[in-house]
């Protein structure tokens, strides 16, 4: 298993906004192969802003490897720049790679 999160922090008064923009994208991530499951997650709220994790978790390395270069993900990402003003700064991308897994 490949998990990939990304951290956002998204400023209070945006907190909405920004879960109705994530609602209503096509990620066209269910038609791309090693694809396994994706969550929004919404953190602890700062005084300034509330953190959101999203995360992907995938069968492979190169499964999340070959979407990051693919026509899906090109469209899945093409109207991100319209939404910056939603945030505190970028998104903060982090990867991880299983090494114990229990069902």
């Amino acid at each position: 298993m490949y998990l990939t999160m990304n951290r956002f922090k998204v400023r209070t008064e945006a907190a909405d906004e920004f879960e109705t923009v994530w609602k209503s994208r096509d990620s066209h991530l269910k038609e791309v192969p090693g694809f396994v499951a994706f969550h929004l997650l919404k953190g602890p709220e700062a005084e300034d802003h509330v953190l959101y994790a999203s995360h992907t978790t995938w069968e492979s390395k190169q499964h999340f490897e070959d979407w990051t270069k693919s026509e899906a993900f090109r469209q899945a990402h093409k109207g991100a720049g319209g939404t910056k003003d939603l945030y505190l700064g970028p998104p903060n991308l982090e990867i991880f790679e299983s090494v114990l897994e229990l069902a």
